[in-house]
């Protein structure tokens, strides 16, 4: 191929690149220090107005609702202690005649609004209910109940729910000289609140005395201390909190995270039984705020530094035209030197189509040079299977069809000897170059071994399999894979013929390459240079053509991996195939 006779342009003419006035770097450089101060400075301003504002409503919010609560509270407080000594109830558990006492106690609850009323005999029965599904259930266990007999004053019982949440009840004992023993229980109904709070976008939750969340706009949080449900919601670990705060560079450090969200936390006491309320705020109406403002500013700022440099787009218009000129010199150039890689290309692949040609020739020719031999081993089973076809006639003749059944099984056996030697040939002659896929090497393993069961079945070999946890994936042709674990494995079982006990190990191993060893406590080998060389065996006259390790070595380097043999340090062969593994494991091989 000809070189290009002129690969550099004559007639290229740089132009002065002019650089710029040391007075417009300056202002640029004032201009973009002016918008990092005023930026930051504004965000910094901002942030802290806007964060004192959210901060003063939340705290405004969270007294709203603990007053609120307190009152729904005090308001059912006061219900058990006038119930308490209502004549008509107290004759009804004198008399045992609760037939008006449901009654009574709906047109109580309807006055009072409270969510429930249910009246308990001595027995803890319950007798009479707003909720007629309650009528006759037993709370004798019950703390609303226990408490109320044993205490002469209003009784406050916090009991879970079967289906979550908590009941809140008010309970105290019929009082009166006569009155039978007997308790009212008034439930107060504080969902109301959580229903309420479902509406906001702040999250409210409120602690007993003893820590644990009895109501909160987060279902999953009831029974929980507070500290035990941030935790069940914060980021994954430490590293995407750190992301999740620094992500806003307009952020205040958060006082803590709910489902890795930063939050501010507000905490107001309740004047009732040392119960607790708090309150978590979410920074993003903050941001929004903020954001809104320094996007107004980073867009003024824009605008100028668009007009500065529009201004200086206006001197290089000159310079633009030379610089035109110049490449469309270069784009010939480039033009050129493509023809050129192009034809370059052309002539690598002819090369690459030759050498393949040639190498498909060097196999023909080995099987010329091997046609002595081959004719020699098809010729003995042609002789043998004469002989026995004539003795097997004679036999017939003779009425002895069972040793003429004998001799025919020995024809078949010497058919398979001659399809063997046949079946060797053309894989030798076979190109390369068929369609890869995904192979798992430990199925492909498995196959081989059903493959050669007649064999196992027919000798007493002890055979040790190690296969990795994981599937060991390549690229390649299984059937081809296949073909070279077959060879090594009817090879291993010839070495071990004349050991008394025949042992063959199979490790299967990946790794940074998919590796199958084959070892055996045969002989060894004498010869390791010219194992795989076409042609070359170490077996009886009969038995092979010495073939099967040159294929298998041809079948591993097209899948561009490499097959080694060596003697082990306490005798026998080791035979090693290693493969590149398939990258990205199971999801690539998808």
């Amino acid at each position: 191929m000809q070189e290009p006779r002129n690969n550099k342009p004559s007639s290229l003419i740089w132009p002065r690149t002019d650089t710029l006035s040391w007075r417009v770097r300056l202002a640029l450089l004032v201009l973009l220090v002016a918008a990092v101060v005023t930026v930051w400075t504004t965000n910094r301003m901002l942030t802290d107005r806007f964060t004192e504002s959210t901060r003063n409503r939340a705290e405004l919010r969270l007294a709203l609702y603990g007053g609120n609560l307190v009152s729904e509270l005090r308001r059912n407080a006061i219900v058990p202690q006038l119930l308490a000594r209502d004549p008509a109830l107290i004759g009804a558990l004198n008399s045992n005649d609760y037939s008006q006492s449901t009654q009574r106690l709906i047109s109580f609850v309807e006055e009072i609004s409270a969510a429930s009323l249910m009246l308990l005999d001595g027995d803890g029965r319950t007798v009479a209910a707003t909720d007629r599904n309650r009528l006759g259930s037993i709370h004798r266990s019950e703390p609303y109940f226990v408490n109320a007999i044993r205490s002469s004053s209003t009784v406050f019982s916090v009991i879970p729910r079967e289906s979550g949440g908590y009941r809140f009840t008010y309970s105290r004992r019929m009082e009166g000289a006569n009155a039978a023993p007997g308790v009212i229980v008034a439930e107060v109904d504080l969902a109301k609140f959580e229903r309420a709070w479902a509406g906001i976008s702040d999250a409210v939750l409120v602690v007993d005395s003893t820590g644990h969340i009895v109501l909160a706009t987060e279902p999953r949080w009831r029974g929980l201390t507070e500290e035990a449900a941030l935790v069940r919601h914060t980021p994954q670990n430490a590293i995407e909190r750190a992301i999740q705060a620094t992500a806003d560079w307009t952020n205040l450090p958060p006082d803590t995270y709910i489902q890795g969200e930063a939050v501010m936390r507000m905490e107001t006491r309740i004047p009732f039984r040392g119960w607790k309320m708090t309150s978590f705020t979410t920074y993003n109406s903050i941001r929004e705020r903020v954001n809104g403002v320094l996007a107004l500013e980073i867009m003024g700022f824009a605008i100028l530094l668009a007009l500065a440099f529009y201004a200086l787009s206006r001197k290089t218009a000159l310079r633009m035209a030379l610089f035109q000129r110049e490449s469309a010199e270069l784009r010939a150039l480039n033009v050129r030197l493509q023809r050129e890689i192009a034809e370059r290309e052309r002539v690598q692949e002819t090369l690459a189509v030759t050498e393949q040609s040639l190498a498909q020739s060097s196999k023909l020719a080995a099987l010329g040079e091997m046609s002595a031999a081959v004719s020699h081993e098809l010729n003995q089973p042609l002789a043998a299977m004469k002989t026995y076809l004539a003795g097997a006639r004679l036999l017939l003749r003779r009425n002895r069809p069972e040793e003429a059944l004998a001799s025919f099984g020995r024809i078949d056996d010497l058919i398979e000897r001659m399809g063997a030697i046949t079946r060797q040939l053309k894989s030798y002659a076979r190109k390369g170059g068929e369609k890869f896929a995904p192979v798992n090497m430990g199925d492909a393993l498995a196959s081989a071994l059903g493959m050669m069961e007649p064999q196992l079945r027919q000798r007493q070999v002890h055979i040790t399999r190690i296969l990795p946890d994981e599937p060991a994936l390549v690229m390649g042709d299984r059937m081809r894979l296949e073909q070279v674990m077959v060879n090594l494995l009817r090879n291993a079982l010839d070495a071990t013929k004349s050991v008394n006990d025949p042992e063959v190990e199979i490790i299967l191993a990946a790794g940074q390459t998919v590796t199958l060893t084959v070892r055996d406590n045969g002989e060894g080998i004498e010869d390791l240079e010219s194992l795989f060389e076409p042609f070359y065996t170490t077996k009886q006259p009969g038995d092979g053509v010495g073939l099967g390790l040159a294929i298998s070595s041809g079948i591993v380097n097209d899948h561009g991996g490499r097959l080694t043999a060596r003697n082990g340090r306490s005798g026998g062969a080791v035979f090693e195939m290693q493969l590149p593994i398939l990258e990205g494991g199971l999801e690539a091989a998808e």
